[in-house]
């Protein structure tokens, strides 16, 4: 088994957290960077902002990516906290979760203030 298999086969943290299972501040607002660095997650989110909540398909039909493509960027939003993802059988119905940026809008405000007073 090549060593980066047997890494994953593992026990241990999940993507983003530390071993003792709490993520910091910065493990929190790279994953908010993460996930919403991908042009096919940010029309996720603006599907989302114009829909307010969508069953996993439409989103499939909306975006023109294979299911399991979306699929995979719907879980990193899940994973990252701005979506969640409701089990309405046969389908999944995801939403925003908007209080899930706070910390990202936060970080921004903070770079923002500070160039503001940046001498020149």
């Amino acid at each position: 088994m090549p060593s980066s298999s047997l890494a994953a086969a593992l026990p241990g943290p999940t993507r983003g957290e530390r071993p003792n299972g709490h993520r910091t501040d910065a493990d929190q607002l790279a994953l908010l960077g993460k996930a919403l660095g991908h042009p096919a997650r940010i029309q996720i989110v603006e599907t989302l902002l114009r829909r307010r909540t969508c069953i996993g398909c439409d989103i499939v039909e909306e975006i023109g990516l294979a299911a399991s493509t979306t699929s995979e960027h719907l879980r990193i939003l899940k994973d990252a906290g701005l979506i969640t993802g409701e089990i309405m059988r046969p389908r999944v119905c995801y939403a925003l979760a908007p209080g899930a940026v706070a910390p990202l809008i936060a970080f921004l405000t903070r770079i923002q203030s500070s160039a503001a007073r940046a001498p020149e």
